[in-house]
């Protein structure tokens, strides 16, 4: 769950000590592989849950981490992430065996509901999700950072090596999301459940590129994070929102070539997991340094087992899918594991088990029956497949074996879910478990439904009947009560605008329930465009901006009325442009402001809409349209309280 103990480096000399530890953690690693002191002879599985920590009224992030953990001081399975609404669970490494994944989903269970119970005095609870719904932008801002040394080091490192102003999202899918912001905090959007699989080192090349080719499939069956900031984007935008969000890359005039630090990797694994260590030293800068006293090589020559921290800590801050691991068991042996990053939190513990389940069959029984994977895949196919899956997810479709092209639920139904029950039944698992877990992919890939696709067809449905604010809460709120019964979430049903009876808009900002799609016209632009566009699309405000996106003026229907009822009356023949009729300066409020503060905004001058500006630039426009809609749902919902209420029975009086 990370190294605590890092700092920013404060001198050249300080992170050149911290390289040569890593150099000399990668010596006493190929001396230990070289004379096989791993362990070799048990396959043993593990788990890091992530969650969010939300609001039990509104749904939406609370920064209460460190407040959290006050209260979980018994806990020390429990522990912070990047941002204050984020925490992380580790589970128990257990032998794959008998019920190994029963144990690891009563584990996770038990310590989910542990923290519940705790969140409670906080007006708090949790949620599994890849990307939380009501997420917002603002919620990323650095100073819900958690107040720990490597976290602050760790952005300040990220923020030395950018090489652009500022941090870019691209994104598109149902909808774009296109937004820069000023720290890599982005990347707590994002939470999974990572699952880790032990492997002889003598086996982790052909199972690496194993976990490799599998990334796509697995990933597609199990999507769950197709939602930022209110943009219905890729079924797992996690994969483009975690490199985006600590990309210190940026657009040059020249053709070289960067890697960023979240990746898939760069071709098939060919010799020993020091391969991609090796690579990820010549290709990255070390981020952080660290005060360590352990001398790796020191204790090779007295017959110790190392931890090897330098090496891990390096490792931390490189982020490939399939991350290479290594520890020590608690018999003093070292050991080597896959850890799988691609899995998203969620859609409940039964479904992220299923999930593991899946990927560790998968993994084992295609060991059984192949003995390269690279004589089968293209490495170009493999990463293609990878994009794919992240896009498309379920709907995928990818580049197989024999240069099939396959949807991604028939290579569920068909090849992977076989090969998964083939690999957990040899190593003994019962059967029982088995169908257990692999019943859920089978019906997820029958119905043509996951965690993502679910999601979309919730958010598209509820956006039709209520607003985006309103739908996301309602989504959120749907995600959450069917994580409380534990239904696997191809059996659940679309939420519905009335499912959320005490939805309190007076929280939102602006910025939540602002209009961004913005018809807008330059001061220059002759009065007739104006009025054309303005009944065109039928709006009564119409901003004015200059080249830059700065607001310059505003101009309504009423001033449009006025202006060609003059013009009549005069006959006016001289030509007019927008900047004639335009309001020069314009009342307008930030995008943090409250909804409460527009409204007295607008009551107190007696307008019909305000701008929204941030630094000079317009963001968006809010207007009495927008409170109509919102009054609107808000009679309609207190209407259908009331009429619930009279059909509940009455208790009689004593």
């Amino acid at each position: 769950m990370g190294e605590q103990r890092v700092t920013l480096a404060s001198s050249g000399k300080e992170l050149q000590d911290f390289v040569r530890r890593v150099l000399n953690d990668l010596e006493a690693l190929e001396y230990m592989l070289e004379h096989n002191w791993f362990e070799t002879d048990i396959c043993c599985i593990g788990a890091e849950q992530e969650m969010f920590l939300i609001d039990r009224q509104t749904y939406r992030p609370v920064p209460l981490a460190m407040e959290a953990l006050q209260l979980m001081k018994r806990y020390p399975w429990v522990e912070t992430e990047l941002a204050q609404f984020n925490l992380e669970i580790g589970l128990s490494p257990r032998n794959l065996e008998g019920q190994a994944f029963s144990q690891m989903y009563e584990e996770a269970h038990t310590r989910l509901e542990k923290i519940k119970k705790k969140l409670e005095s906080l007006d708090a609870t949790l949620i599994l999700c890849g990307i939380l719904p009501t997420l917002r932008k603002h919620d990323l801002e650095m100073h819900h950072l958690t107040p720990k040394k490597r976290y602050k080091a760790l952005m300040e490192a990220l923020n030395g090596q950018r090489l652009g102003d500022a941090y870019e999202l691209r994104l598109r899918g149902i909808d774009e999301l296109l937004v820069r912001h000023d720290s890599p905090l982005l990347e707590a959007c994002n939470t999974s459940f990572q699952v880790h699989l032990q492997i002889a080192p003598d086996q982790f090349v052909k199972l690496y590129n194993i976990a490799q080719a599998l990334a796509g499939p697995v990933m597609a069956i199990a999507a769950n994070s197709p939602i930022v900031f209110g943009k219905r984007l890729w079924h797992e935008s996690r994969i483009a929102m975690f490199q985006q969000s600590i990309d210190t890359r940026t657009s040059t005039e020249h053709l070289r070539q960067r890697s960023p630090r979240v990746q898939f990797g760069e071709g098939w694994l060919e010799g020993s997991i020091l391969e991609i260590y090796r690579e990820d030293l010549a290709r990255f800068r070390a981020l952080l340094a660290a005060d360590l006293k352990e001398q790796s090589l020191s204790l090779i020559k007295q017959g110790k087992v190392p931890k090897l921290r330098a090496l891990q800590v390096f490792n931390s801050t490189i982020y490939r899918w399939n991350r290479p691991c290594y520890g020590v068991s608690v018999n003093g042996k070292p050991h080597l594991r896959i850890e799988n990053r691609v899995l998203p939190a969620g859609p409940t513990v039964l479904d992220e088990i299923a999930n593991a389940a899946f990927w560790v069959g998968c993994m084992l029984g295609m060991a059984q029956q192949i003995d390269d994977i690279r004589n089968h895949l293209l490495w170009e196919d493999v990463r293609d497949n990878f994009g794919k899956a992240a896009q498309f997810g379920i709907d995928s479709n990818f580049n197989w074996f024999d240069e099939r092209k396959i949807s991604a639920c028939e290579l569920v139904l068909e090849e992977l879910l076989p090969l998964a029950r083939k690999g957990l039944s040899q190593h003994k698992v019962d059967a029982s478990e088995i169908d257990r877990y692999l019943s859920i992919i089978e019906a997820r890939a029958q119905k043509h439904m996951n965690g993502a696709r679910w999601q979309l067809r919730a958010y598209t449905h509820l956006l039709k009947e209520a607003t985006r604010d309103e739908a996301l809460t309602v989504l959120t709120a749907s995600i959450w009560k069917n994580q409380q019964i534990e239904m696997p979430v191809h059996n659940w049903p679309l939420p519905d605008p009335e499912d959320l009876e005490e939805y309190l808009p007076s929280e939102l900002k602006v910025e939540e329930f602002m209009t961004t799609d913005l018809l807008t016209v330059h001061s220059e632009d002759p009065i007739e465009l104006v009025a054309k566009i303005m009944d065109w699309r039928r709006i009564r405000h119409m901003p004015v901006e200059d080249t830059k996106g700065h607001l310059v003026g505003l101009i309504s229907s009423r001033l449009l009325l006025r202006h060609f009822a003059q013009a009549h009356e005069l006959n006016s023949q001289r030509e007019t442009t927008a900047a004639d009729i335009m309001v020069k300066d314009p009342i307008t409020i930030t995008p943090e402001a409250s909804i409460i503060e527009a409204m007295q905004l607008m009551g107190k001058h007696r307008i019909g809409s305000l701008p929204v500006v941030k630094n000079e630039e317009l963001v968006g426009i809010i207007t009495e349209m927008d409170f109509l809609r919102i009054t609107a749902r808000l009679l309609e919902r207190l209407g259908h309280k009331r009429k619930k209420a009279k059909q509940q029975p009455q208790k009689p009086v004593k």
